[in-house]
């Protein structure tokens, strides 16, 4: 039975007070399709919890595994070999059950365990600091656009076309309540990035300029040049890092002189998870810091001279007035940045490097082989582990009949960009140390079957 201590003078007063006249006027922003009327009718009221049990059994039997199939997806999101080391350490007690480190005496291992994970992350991006992590890469990448607001006090930020779109979708949904203007475009399906577009876009209402690397179709652009042309103009680059493996084998943004550089950190430590929780990543200039939202670990000594760590900046509404936050995002993903801090450490550098170096190897293989099958393009010239096709026909109609067969092909830039006409016979395709090579004559001769 549930227990509602308010009664409904409690609510009519609180309504009141915000201003509202219903319970219901707290939730305009949802569109009335999506909002429910009543219960969902296609539950049951209560069910014993061995059937349950076997119900949800049966729903996970429907999906696909990913290591049990031909998997080429990744758009944000990789597959990657995750060590057993990892889990089992993410699972003891002292960090499973750890909760934000308010008090610095009790909390050594984890304020060490998130300073070192700074290190790391800096390291990888080349950037002079990095925060104790962020919620995802897509929410990191609206906040680094905000800092940028801060920073410049200008409020025009240009998204390259080869940004991933849900990182647009988040950005446009938060800007509504900023005042932020976004300039979008959506990708061109060529070898070349947009980076003379948007070097050509820079204003002096421009706040920052933001960029994928590798991007939405897997292409890598020297940055060095934007990053000369946004400071020319008093404005910031920004950086967005979907595959941080791709930094084991390429210039990182720091050292291109990026000013905020940003990314998703799931490709180390963290399995594919139906989507989250993810981690994301975050480090800019030094000059910047005290601009930068979230938390950062700090490295001290106690009153006897001992090594010790503490939360050195706690800028977040959980740690300081809510006005004079740089983030109301309280989520640091903790847990998660533990298990990317693990992988990287049993990797360490030379193992980053050579993990980069077979990703790599195994995407040129790919890329070779399927641009062998009749009318099929390949797009990406320069890349990682990442590369788009052109197929002769659309790409998601495709994608699906593979997935019928057992086949994750790959991802549709259709699906991606619905409505972008020039866009739909674009396939996405992911190679990483996971895909073998009977993976890949698989792809290539489903592909053969269904093209020709």
């Amino acid at each position: 039975m549930r227990y509602l201590p308010l009664t409904q003078p409690d609510r009519d007063a609180m309504l009141a007070v915000i201003g509202a006249g219903s319970i219901d006027d707290l939730f305009v922003d949802v569109p009335e399709a999506a909002r429910l009327s009543g219960p969902i009718h296609d539950l049951p009221n209560h069910a014993s919890e061995l059937a349950v049990e076997r119900h949800m059994t049966a729903l996970a039997r429907q999906n696909t595994v990913a290591g049990e199939v031909p998997f080429f997806l990744g758009a944000g999101a990789y597959r990657h070999h995750v060590p057993a080391s990892v889990d089992h350490l993410i699972q003891r007690g002292e960090f499973l059950t750890a909760y934000t480190p308010y008090q610095p005496e009790i909390a050594q291992g984890t304020l060490q365990m998130l300073f070192e994970f700074q290190t790391q992350v800096a390291r990888l991006l080349g950037t002079d600091v990095a925060n104790a992590s962020m919620y995802d890469g897509s929410t990191a990448c609206w906040e680094a656009i905000g800092m940028a607001r801060r920073i410049t006090r200008k409020g025009k930020a240009i998204l390259s076309g080869g940004l991933h779109p849900h990182y647009v979708s988040v950005a446009k949904t938060m800007a509504k309540y900023t005042g932020d203007h976004l300039e979008t475009a959506a990708p061109a399906l060529t070898a070349e990035t947009d980076v003379d577009a948007l070097i050509a876009a820079i204003d002096g209402d421009t706040s920052c300029v933001v960029v994928q690397y590798p991007d939405i179709l897997g292409r890598i652009a020297d940055l060095t040049p934007l990053a000369d042309a946004c400071h020319a103009n008093k404005a910031l680059l920004i950086a967005v890092v979907t595959e941080p493996v791709a930094l084991g084998a390429i210039t990182s943004p720091g050292e291109m002189d990026a000013d905020i550089v940003v990314g998703e950190g799931q490709s180390l430590g963290v399995g594919l998870q139906f989507g989250g929780p993810y981690v994301g990543l975050m480090g800019c200039k030094d000059k910047y810091i005290r601009q930068m939202p979230g938390r950062f670990c700090g490295e001290t000594v106690d009153a006897e001279g001992r090594r010790g760590f503490v939360l050195t900046l706690s800028t977040r509404e959980q740690h300081i007035r809510r006005e004079k936050a740089t983030s109301n995002i309280c989520t640091n993903s903790g847990l998660c940045a533990l298990a990317f801090s693990i992988h990287m450490t049993l990797l360490g550098e030379a193992g980053l490097r050579r993990l980069a170096g077979i990703n790599h190897a195994a995407a040129c293989r790919a890329a070779d082989r399927l641009a062998k099958v009749r009318g099929v393009e390949l797009v990406t010239e320069t890349f990682f582990n990442e590369f788009t096709l052109k197929l002769p026909v659309e790409a998601r109609p495709v994608v699906r009949t593979l997935a019928d067969r057992g086949i994750l092909a790959g991802v549709s830039l259709g699906r991606l960009y619905p409505g972008e006409d020039a866009l739909a016979n674009g396939l996405i395709v992911a190679v990483t140390e996971t895909t073998t090579a009977e993976d890949v004559e698989t792809l290539a001769a489903a592909l053969e079957e269904v093209l020709a």
